[in-house]
C-alpha cells in the first residue's frame, strides 16, 4: 500500500529500461515514506513541545504579531493558545500516521496539515523575515525557522490530493 501516490503507475516506468525502472520504483518509494515521515515528525515533535514554557514563550512574538492569529491569546490565554494548537498538531499527525491504512484518516490529516502550514507560511507575510542589517534574501530568525513550512505545505497537498483521489477511486 503506498504511504503517498503519484501520478505515475507503480512499478515499470515505459521511458526508462526495465533495471532502472525498478529502481525508480524503489527511490519513489522511499521518497514517499520520508515525505509522509518528514511531515509526521515536525508535527509530533513540535505539537509535543506546545505543552512547555519555552514554546509558550516562543509563540508570543509568532501568534501575537498576526493580526489573524492575535484572537487566540484573549480567547485562549498564551499558555491555552499553545496547548490548542499542540493538540491540533499532535492529532494531525496521528491521522497522517494512519493514512496508509486509512484513506479517510489521510483526507483528513491532508487537510489540517496544509491549513497548519498555510497559516505558518501566512506569518512569514505579518512578521520582519529578513535579517535587517543585509535585507533580503538574509533570512532572519523568524525567516529561518519559518521558511521550511513552504516544503511542507506542498507535502501536505499532496498527501490530500492523493487521498482525495483514493477516495474517489474506491467511491466508483
Amino acid at each position: 500500500m503506498p504511504v503517498l501516490r503519484t501520478s505515475e503507475p507503480e512499478g515499470q516506468d515505459e521511458t526508462l529500461p526495465r533495471p532502472w525502472a525498478r529502481k525508480a520504483a524503489a527511490v519513489r518509494k522511499a521518497g514517499r515514506i520520508l515525505a509522509l515521515t518528514g511531515v509526521i515528525l515536525p508535527l509530533l515533535m513540535i505539537g509535543g513541545m506546545k505543552f512547555t514554557a519555552v514554546e509558550i514563550e516562543a509563540l508570543r512574538p509568532l501568534i501575537g504579531g498576526t493580526p489573524w492569529l492575535a484572537w487566540m491569546y484573549p480567547v485562549f490565554g498564551e499558555a491555552g493558545a499553545s496547548y490548542v494548537l499542540g493538540v491540533v498538531e499532535i492529532a494531525t499527525a496521528l491521522l497522517l500516521i494512519a493514512s496508509p491504512w486509512s484513506t479517510r484518516a489521510g483526507v483528513a490529516g491532508g487537510a489540517v496539515a496544509a491549513l497548519i502550514f498555510l497559516v505558518t507560511c501566512s506569518i512569514m507575510v505579518a512578521l520582519p523575515i529578513w535579517e535587517p542589517a543585509l535585507g533580503f534574501p538574509a533570512l532572519g530568525p523568524a525567516g529561518q525557522f519559518l521558511i521550511k513550512d513552504i516544503a511542507l505545505l506542498g507535502i501536505a497537498l499532496v498527501i490530500l490530493g492523493e487521498n482525495l483521489n483514493r477516495l474517489n477511486k474506491s467511491a466508483t
